[in-house]
């Protein structure tokens, strides 16, 4: 029977000959992740079920959503969680990255079935992986058992042909779909992105694409893994799944990535999207370039080659956050975290903190926000009056320049 990435990967950890969309199966789950935020309430629902993790390489946690500790609150999170992680000898456990980075640098292979209690986990699908968020609980389960039920999922395939503009990035060809698709146009659905677009594209802007599949409402985000893939994986071997020519997918989207201009998603949801244009000239008081969207090393260097040699204007705030440490490395080896610390940029160890309004970069009353990550709901980064918009990183660095937004395209 002919059937998609998606279908072909759950019916292997299911250790199933086939599975069709809409079947129910119980796979095996090669990782496990929970962080900062989410591992607690995870621990809770492991203990009262299990006494040893399922398998103590395969469990991940990660501090990233608020560290350092913050407040004496988080703190005491920190407390339980790290003892977690003594007690059961987990070896996965970090505070020097974004968790979805920390994933993909070290961790997730082709064929990989990977859960995290964080619902971008979705990221990681872009090394042809089936990558999903679950809640605490069910976390909690997976640690205790290596195994979870699912629903096979369809799958919509978003076929994206041509080259994007100058000044046009991955961020906004995702974007473009969420606005088009809708906030629940794929829900429970297989995200498969395709296309020459796709193939072209680098390994951080396929992370990008399927970043924000959930965002859609997606299940999960893939792509099928070629010799890109392998080579960014370094030596970590997997088993690479391809979609068969004739699999029936629930809808197909044709999409030239040509036609995209620099967008932007205005609050409070993220399918409010618009082109730049739509609101070029309005006051930015920071600008946030980071995140599990966009804190990868070629997102710094668009920025960096905008901001070098100038400073950012005075009402402007520009906060920069690495998603890893291992980026934060090559960023100061590049030289680019020199350069945007002497255009007036603040540069944060790797963290999610900002962007969920935990740990630094905290909105005003009525300030505005223009961001490369992934949501821009009402309240998340602060006051519930600010507003959050959502660029691309060459959008986010050309406004903190302009001290409004613009069209990066000028600034290029």
């Amino acid at each position: 029977m002919p059937s998609t990435i998606t279908e072909k990967i759950l019916a292997n950890a299911s250790h199933k000959k086939e599975v069709s969309a809409g079947d129910f199966v119980v796979a095996d789950v090669s990782y496990a992740m929970a962080h900062d935020s989410t591992a607690p309430l995870a621990i809770e629902g492991f203990s009262k079920i299990a006494d040893k993790v399922f398998d103590n390489d395969r469990v991940i946690i990660v501090f990233d959503h608020f560290f350092p500790a913050p407040t004496v609150a988080g703190a005491t999170l920190h407390q339980k969680s790290r003892k977690f992680v003594m007690d059961q000898n987990i070896s996965g456990f970090f505070t020097n990255g974004v968790c979805h980075q920390i994933l993909v640098e070290k961790f997730v292979s082709p064929g990989d079935v990977v859960v995290g209690a964080d619902s971008h986990t979705c990221t990681e699908g872009a090394l042809g992986a089936f990558t999903t968020g679950l809640g605490s609980t069910d976390i909690g389960g997976v640690m205790a058992t290596g195994k979870c039920w699912f629903k096979v999922p369809e799958s919509l395939k978003f076929n994206l042909t041509g080259k994007t503009k100058k000044g046009v990035y991955a961020k906004d060809v995702i974007l473009s779909l969420v606005g088009d698709v809708g906030a629940a146009g794929a829900l429970y659905k297989a995200c498969e992105f395709t296309g020459d677009y796709v193939k072209d594209a680098t390994v951080a802007s396929r992370l990008t694409l399927c970043n924000m599949a959930i965002e859609m409402g997606g299940k999960n985000g893939v792509i099928e893994a070629d010799q890109k893939t392998l080579d960014f994986l370094g030596g970590r071997v997997g088993k690479i799944f391809k979609s068969d020519k004739d699999a029936v997918y629930a809808d197909t989207y044709e999409i030239d990535v040509g036609a995209v201009e620099p967008q932007v998603a205005l609050p409070p949801v993220v399918d409010n999207v618009e082109p730049v244009s739509a609101v070029v000239g309005k006051p930015i008081d920071q600008a946030y370039l980071g995140t599990c969207t966009n804190g990868r090393l070629e997102d710094i260097e668009v920025a960096t080659k905008i901001l070098k040699g100038k400073k950012i204007a005075q009402n402007v705030r520009l906060l920069v956050t690495p998603a890893s440490q291992d980026i934060y490395f090559a960023a100061l080896k590049n030289g680019y975290l020199q350069a945007l610390v002497d255009a007036g940029a603040a540069v944060c160890n790797p963290t999610c903190g900002p962007c969920v309004g935990r740990h630094g970069g905290v909105l005003g009353e009525g300030e505005v926000c223009l961001s490369t990550q992934n949501r821009n709901f009402t309240g998340r980064m602060g006051d519930p009056s600010a507003e959050i918009i959502l660029a691309s990183p060459a959008t986010v660095a050309a406004s903190a320049l302009a001290g409004k937004i613009v069209d990066p395209r000028d600034y290029l």
